[in-house]
């Protein structure tokens, strides 16, 4: 599935609106000057406050590039899929970059 390549600094929201960041970002691939996103690097979630789930603290991306890749690993993309732990809900890519995308 195509999509556009996130990256650090990327807007990527889990269902209760808290904020995602790779833990790791990847220097290897910039898009806008700013570093992309591997697929198997964890993500961390602040300020998850769901009303009756323990909040999201990290997430794991599942689908991603799967012709592009970077130290033969895929990227993150906007529409690719992610799940948030503990909670199991997605974690999303709001706003990204406009001109790079993968496939």
């Amino acid at each position: 599935m195509p999509g556009l390549l996130a990256h650090d600094g990327a807007v990527t929201l889990c269902a209760h609106a808290g904020q995602a960041r790779p833990a790791v970002s990847n220097p290897r691939v910039k898009v806008g000057g700013r570093p992309t996103a591997l697929l198997t690097v964890p993500w961390l979630v602040t300020g998850c406050a769901p009303p009756s789930l323990p909040p999201c603290v990290t997430a794991q991306w599942v689908t991603g590039t799967t012709r592009v890749r970077s130290a033969g690993v895929p990227l993150v993309i906007q529409g690719g899929a992610a799940v948030c732990a503990p909670s199991g809900g997605p974690l999303s890519v709001v706003v990204v970059q406009p001109r790079v995308r993968g496939i």
